[in-house]
C-alpha cells in the first residue's frame, strides 16, 4: 500500500472483485464517455486502466443529464466467471441498469433496466438459492431492498425497506456480503463532503432485519487532521491470506487550511481487521502518487489511442479523429459552458500539473481547459487570422466569468495550464488553493511566452465547485477545426520547479 491513492484524480466510489486473475475496481463517471472505467490490478498497488463498461451513448443514455447527474456510484460483482455492473444513471439517464461481461477489458452487454428501483447506488448480492438481491439508496427512506429477476430485470417483489442507518446524515452506497454466517450491510453516511463515514450492520439473513455495529462508525477522517479527508463510500474485497481489504474514496485538501480539494474525489486503499464480528478500518495513509510525464505527438496519425481519454456526454470519436498533421477537433459553436463542447480531456491526476498543447488554429477556434462543470472551468483560446493570432485566457466560476487577452505571431501556438500545489506552512499564499498560470508562447519558442492570468485554484476545487466530479485537463475546439500537433502532461505532488522561472 506503498501508493495511496491508487487511482488518483477524478474516481469516486470504487467498487472492487477479486477474481482468479487478481482484482478489478470500477469507478463513477457521471456526465463523461466512454464511461465507468475498469481498472486492473494483480497486487492492489500497481493498477491499469483496461477499458469502460459504457462506450457507446446509448448504454447510459447520459446525451441530456443535467450536471451533476449521470453514471453514480456503480457496484461491481463477480460470479461464475460473469462480471456483473450495476449503477444508477440519474437525473435523467436509463435508471438502474445491470451490464455483464466475460472479458471485464470489454465489450460489455447494452445493459437491462431495473425498472424497480427507483434510487441511487445499487449494489447486487446472491443468497445461496442464486436469489439475486439489490439494495439501495432512496431519499429520505434510507437504506431498501428488492429481490429481482436479473435476466429480465422484473422484481420479483415490491421494494422494502431495509435499515435506516446508523444515524448519521444520509445513509447510501451500501454493499452486502456474506461471511461467517453473518450477512454485513456496509454504507456510506453524512454526505459526500467533511463528516463523510463508513458504517455496518449485520443479520443473519440477506433481508434482515439488521442490527448496527456497536463500533459506528467503523471509518470517518471527520474531526481529525487527517491529510485525506471526506473518507467514505467503501467497498471490502478478501485477500489471498484470507485477511480483508478496504477501497474507498477521499479528497486530498492543500494548503495550511486543508479547506479545498483541487483534484476532487479519489480512490484509496486501506487495512480492515475483525474484531468480535465486527469490520474495523483505518484511516488510508497518503503514499503519493508516483510522477508521471506523458507525451502525445498526433502527427503520427495515431490519435487517441490511450484510454484515458474522455469527453462530456459523448464519445471523443464524435467531434475528433487523427490525421498524418495532428488530431483534429471539430468545433460546433459550444464553449466550455454548454452541455456538448467538443472537449477531449484526461483527469488531473496529480496536485503539480503543466498540461501543454501545440495548436494549429488557422482553421478554426479552440485551446485548452481545465473543467469541473459547465459553470466552473477556466482555459486558454485561440484564434489566428495567418499573421497573428489572438488569445484569450478565461475563468469561469458560478456568478463570475472574466477575460484576460494578449496577441503572438502567427503560426503554431502552445498553450499550457501550469497547476502548483500551495505551501502548508505560514508563508505566503498557504491559506488558499493551488497556484495556476495560463500562459501562451509560438511554438517555435523565437519569443518569449507570456503568462495570461494567475489564478488561485480554491474557485476550481472540489469544495466548491460542487460537480461531484474533479479537474480534466484537455483540449477543445468552439468553432471551425483546430489541429493539436502535440501534448503533454507532467504530474507531481510538489510544487513544480520550472513554475516561476516560466513568468514573463
Amino acid at each position: 500500500m506503498n501508493s495511496n491513492p491508487i487511482l488518483p484524480g477524478f474516481n469516486p466510489d470504487p467498487s472492487i472483485v477479486s477474481t482468479p486473475d487478481g482484482y478489478y475496481l470500477v469507478t463513477s463517471s457521471f456526465e463523461y464517455l466512454p464511461g465507468l472505467p475498469v481498472y486492473h490490478s494483480p497486487d492492489l498497488e500497481h493498477w491499469e486502466l483496461v477499458g469502460h463498461v459504457a462506450t457507446r451513448e446509448e448504454q447510459a443514455g447520459i446525451a441530456d443529464v443535467p450536471t451533476p447527474g449521470g453514471v453514480w456510484a456503480p457496484t461491481l460483482r463477480y460470479r461464475d466467471g460473469v462480471f456483473y455492473l450495476i449503477v444508477s444513471v440519474f437525473l435523467g439517464g436509463r435508471g438502474c441498469v445491470l451490464f455483464t461481461a466475460t472479458d471485464p477489458s470489454g465489450p460489455w452487454s447494452d445493459g437491462t433496466v431495473i425498472g424497480a428501483v427507483d434510487g441511487i447506488d445499487p449494489d447486487l448480492a446472491w443468497d445461496e438459492e442464486g436469489t439475486a438481491y439489490v439494495t439501495f439508496a432512496r431519499h429520505p427512506d434510507a437504506i431498501q431492498q428488492v429481490r429481482v429477476d436479473l435476466e429480465t430485470g422484473e422484481a420479483l417483489e415490491q421494494p422494502r425497506a431495509l435499515w435506516p442507518g446508523s444515524g448519521l446524515y444520509s445513509p447510501e452506497g451500501p454493499h452486502l456480503y456474506r461471511s461467517g454466517g453473518w450477512w454485513y450491510l456496509l454504507a456510506a453516511e453524512g454526505g459526500t463532503d467533511r463528516g463523510h463515514a463508513v458504517t455496518v450492520a449485520r443479520s443473519r439473513r440477506p433481508d434482515g432485519p439488521f442490527e448496527s455495529a456497536p463500533n459506528n462508525p467503523v471509518l470517518t477522517a471527520a474531526g481529525t487532521g487527517s491529510p485525506i479527508q471526506n473518507t467514505g463510500h467503501a467497498d471490502l474485497v478478501e485477500l489471498p491470506d484470507g485477511g480483508t481489504a478496504m477501497v474507498l474514496l477521499g479528497v486530498r485538501p492543500v494548503g495550511l487550511a486543508k479547506s479545498f480539494s483541487p483534484l476532487g474525489r479519489e480512490t484509496f486503499l486501506t487495512e480492515v481487521e475483525w474484531v468480535d464480528g465486527w469490520p474495523h478500518a483505518r484511516l488510508p495513509q497518503p503514499g503519493g502518487t508516483p510522477p508521471e510525464e506523458l507525451g502525445y505527438d498526433f502527427s503520427n496519425g495515431e490519435g487517441l489511442a490511450d484510454p484515458r481519454w474522455i469527453s462530456v456526454r459523448r464519445v471523443p470519436g464524435e467531434f475528433a479523429s487523427p490525421t498524418s498533421k495532428g488530431l483534429l477537433i471539430r468545433g460546433e459553436g459550444n464553449t466550455l459552458s454548454s452541455r456538448r463542447p467538443s472537449f477531449v480531456a484526461q483527469r488531473q491526476r496529480h496536485l503539480g500539473m503543466e498540461f501543454r498543447a501545440v495548436l494549429d488554429v488557422s482553421g478554426g477556434t479552440g485551446g485548452v481547459a481545465v473543467r469541473n462543470a459547465e459553470d466552473n472551468w477556466f482555459g486558454i483560446e485561440a484564434a489566428g487570422d495567418g499573421a497573428s493570432i489572438r488569445v484569450t485566457a478565461r475563468a469561469v466560476v458560478a456568478g463570475f466569468d472574466r477575460t484576460w487577452e494578449a496577441t503572438v505571431p502567427g503560426g503554431d501556438v502552445e498553450l499550457a495550464v501550469i497547476a502548483s500545489p500551495p505551501p502548508s506552512d505560514f508563508s505566503a499564499g498557504a491559506v488558499g488553493g493551488d497556484r495556476i498560470r495560463l500562459r501562451v508562447q509560438p511554438a517555435d519558442g523565437t519569443t518569449d511566452g507570456v503568462v495570461l492570468a494567475e489564478l488561485d485554484g480554491r474557485h476550481w476545487a472540489f469544495e466548491t465547485a460542487k460537480a461531484f466530479t474533479g479537474r480534466t485537463a484537455g483540449v477543445f475546439a468552439v468553432h471551425g477545426e483546430v489541429l493539436v500537433r502535440r501534448l503533454s502532461y507532467i504530474g507531481v505532488d510538489e510544487p513544480l520547479q520550472p513554475l516561476d522561472s516560466q513568468a514573463s
